[in-house]
């Protein structure tokens, strides 16, 4: 599921896809599927077709730069979600343009923790806290004993929130992780696909849902949405919290919807 290893089966898909169809393995069409999903619910903020945007903005090769007016509309020509179709009788995937590019940076590691997870359970084990790295983890058997996570902001790594979790999974966005400075603005490495410019306004989003997959995914959304995307997801979707922290000075989170098995407590 990588781009940056020729051999993969995601990059098979961005050499051939257009024309296409190339015929995939039902893991990867499966995600790929929960991807057109999370993209036609957020509003179309989720796009795992971004790809020639990071490109262009020289985020792809952590090499960031600020593009010219006409490189962005190059770009962006070739990104949306609308313009890959899958076909779910053959496991086919195409694009129906030219210069499209799949990445699932930001929903590739919950997923591999839900297989994690999925393993581990399947082994006997009752009790785990499974991390991969500060962005996303996973968490069973926690009960009356709970793990208490701390969700830390990407940008001063000071603590926003305490989370007591007994089951389900969080994901973390923020624009600290990677970005550049040009005469003085900061641009962030997480890019709106609508707009092809870099995402502003919030600090960081944090997702708890049942699945680590949809808790990444729709941290990244709600980082380029913001809080009024979140709110609406949120009342639309049960068992999905959003912590989103605006880029004011406040350093306080605005919490919506709710998740059974999670208790918040703000610092």
């Amino acid at each position: 599921m990588t781009i940056f290893r020729e051999t993969s089966e995601l990059a098979r898909v961005n050499r051939d896809a257009h024309p296409g169809p190339v015929v995939v393995g039902r893991e990867l069409f499966d995600l790929l599927a929960l991807c057109e999903q999370l993209h036609r619910d957020t509003d179309c903020a989720f796009d795992v077709t971004s790809t020639p945007l990071s490109r262009c903005w020289g985020f792809l090769r952590r090499e960031g730069r600020l593009p010219a007016p006409d490189e962005i509309a190059d770009a962006r020509a070739a990104v949306g979600m609308q313009h890959v179709q899958l076909d779910r009788r053959r496991q086919g995937v195409s694009f129906d343009r030219p210069g499209m590019a799949l990445n699932l940076g930001a929903i590739g590691k919950g997923h591999a923790l839900d297989r994690i997870g999925g393993l581990l359970q399947g082994r006997g084990v009752k009790r785990a806290l499974l991390s991969a790295g500060c962005s996303s983890l996973l968490a069973s058997g926690g009960g009356t004993d709970p793990w208490r996570v701390d969700l830390r902001s990407a940008v001063t790594s000071e603590v926003l929130a305490r989370v007591y979790l007994a089951r389900g999974a969080v994901g973390t966005s923020g624009a600290g992780e990677q970005f550049c400075e040009v005469d003085g603005v900061r641009y962030g490495h997480v890019i709106d696909p609508r707009s092809g410019w870099p995402a502003t306004g919030v600090l960081s989003a944090s997702v708890i849902a049942i699945d680590a997959a949809s808790a990444d995914a729709l941290s990244t959304a709600f980082l380029i949405g913001g809080p009024a995307l979140a709110q609406r997801y949120c009342s639309k979707h049960p068992d999905v919290l959003a912590l989103i922290t605006p880029d004011d000075g406040s350093r306080h989170p605005m919490m919506f919807g709710s998740y059974p098995e999670a208790r918040v407590t703000a610092k």
